[in-house]
């Protein structure tokens, strides 16, 4: 007598296997000199070749959060991929690293090729935009803990900086310049308290907003390297101004940002106003129009500020290093 199978339980592994098919011949695409197209059971290969004295790899692990929830909402899927990759190549290039490679964890109730494909296509973006190759992932179809029409998204990237070249905030100090980069909207945090704040109606109507991909600042960054001294770089993610900014101070300085010194876009006041939430709150969850933040020397910031509004990033001067006890951001 037959038993019940697989595909019964809710996995359907011939489904699977064709759609991973599909992602091995797109992710083709992004890959560099650095793929190592060897075969092997299990595992990807990677060489980073021999431009270093000394390498240093790093690496970032990330998700999209409940952006994707919206997503799902108004059955938009073809950027959440873009933000997955963002949020792991943004960090590993505040260390001054050039991402190399990229991997992927989707997970599901149900597999839909129609919508994962969307998905994956923002995944390919993404590594196209940051100049890293897709090298790797895994494809979870998980009845019973994901309804059908859900999913989830995971990340991994590894990047490589020369040792004397990392960036860590070590060298900033008082007098240094905060130069701003515009992000392209809310990019991948504070959606919890976004969905909380909106109707449904309201997260529909406003989706295009909600729903742009975050900005990655790769290869602009990587080319401000080169010809600026940059002392430190902060990505404004979850935590915000005064979480995530203050982790790149030493000891005794501060920051201080200038309220008012960029122009925060609409999307930002219109869920401050229909949340009535208080300005402290909006500065820790949401990025408020800033992206990245560039330290540098105050006569470098000028020129810094060209550089990237002529790479298409509108950028500002929005504060100042301090001397201080603690170290913190004031606002």
């Amino acid at each position: 007598m037959a038993g019940i199978t697989y595909k019964q339980s809710g996995v359907d592994i011939h489904k699977a296997n064709t759609f991973v098919d599909w992602i091995v011949r797109k992710a083709k695409t992004t890959r560099g000199s650095g793929v190592v197209s060897s075969k092997v059971s299990f595992g990807s290969l990677f060489d980073i070749g021999r431009g270093y004295r000394e390498p240093i790899l790093v690496s970032s692990t990330d998700g999209v959060g409940t952006k994707l929830m919206i997503a799902n909402l108004v059955n938009k899927h073809d950027t959440v991929g873009i933000d997955l990759v963002a949020m792991n190549v943004n960090d590993i290039l505040c260390a001054g690293a050039k991402p190399l490679f990229f991997l992927d964890y989707l997970a599901c109730g149900q597999l839909r090729p129609a919508v994962l494909k969307k998905v994956m296509q923002g995944i390919i973006e993404g590594c196209r935009q940051a100049g890293c190759s897709l090298i790797g992932g895994e494809t979870a179809e998980m009845p019973g803990i994901y309804k059908k029409e859900d999913y989830d998204l995971a990340g991994f990237a590894v990047g490589v900086v020369e040792k004397k070249k990392i960036i860590s905030g070590a060298r900033i100090k008082t007098g240094n310049v905060i130069v701003g980069l515009a992000s392209n909207g809310l990019h991948s945090n504070g959606f919890s308290l976004v969905r909380k704040v909106l109707s449904l109606q309201e997260q529909k109507h406003l989706s295009h907003e909600l729903l742009k991909p975050t900005r990655i600042y790769v290869k602009p960054a990587l080319r401000a390297l080169e010809r600026f001294d940059i002392k430190g770089m902060a990505h404004v993610t979850g935590g915000a101004f005064f979480e995530k900014m203050s982790k790149i101070l030493p000891a005794g300085k501060c920051f201080a940002i200038e309220r008012g010194s960029w122009p925060v876009p609409k999307i930002f006041q219109i869920i401050q106003t229909k949340g009535r939430i208080a300005d402290q709150e909006m500065f820790t969850t949401l990025n408020m129009g800033i992206g990245l933040a560039v330290v540098v020397d105050k006569k470098d910031a000028e020129r810094v500020i060209a550089f990237f509004q002529k790479e298409g990033i509108p950028s500002w001067a929005i504060g100042k290093v301090i001397d201080h006890k603690e170290k913190r951001v004031l606002l």
